[in-house]
């Protein structure tokens, strides 16, 4: 069977395989606007800051 996905830039069918040379895009041209775009920091990755672990349980059983 064969896997078929879209570029994520230009939404074009790419079949995915050794013959894809740029895959999951469809072409270099492609695979370096999508660079450009994390380089100027178009996407992000969401975070969400760590909570502070000393509000959740105290650390000494006792303290309960």
């Amino acid at each position: 069977m064969t896997t078929v996905v879209n570029c994520p830039t230009c939404g074009k069918k790419v079949v995915w395989g050794p013959q894809a040379k740029f895959r999951p895009f469809c072409s270099e041209r492609c695979k370096q606007i999508d660079m450009g775009a994390w380089a100027a920091e178009k996407y992000t990755i969401p975070a969400e800051s760590p909570d502070d672990p000393s509000r959740d349980a105290p650390l000494d059983p006792t303290d309960r």
